[in-house]
């Protein structure tokens, strides 16, 4: 099993989110940076993996209503894939 943390308050800017998420956790070059590659992504993760989102109110405060989607999107994948998703309630 895989656990994977991500840090909400690394999640500045759209740009920053993605590179961010691409080196964190481990994206192929192709990766295109916005939701739709994300889910994609997502969606190719074999096996058992956790994504545990830490210090989310600073990744809403810094995305808005984009940092919404992505936290709605982490929650839709992980309902129809192998992948678990959970904020930290910390």
């Amino acid at each position: 099993m895989q656990i994977i943390t991500l840090d909400g308050r690394r999640m500045t800017t759209r740009r920053e989110t993605h590179l961010y998420l691409a080196q964190t956790l481990r994206f192929p070059l192709y990766y295109g940076r916005n939701l739709d590659a994300l889910a994609d992504c997502l969606s190719e993760f074999c096996g058992d993996t956790i994504l545990i989102l830490q210090h989310d109110g600073a990744l809403r405060t810094n995305l808005g209503e984009y940092g919404e989607r992505l936290i709605t999107l982490l929650e839709t994948v992980a309902k129809t894939s192998s992948l678990r998703f959970f904020v930290d309630p910390t």
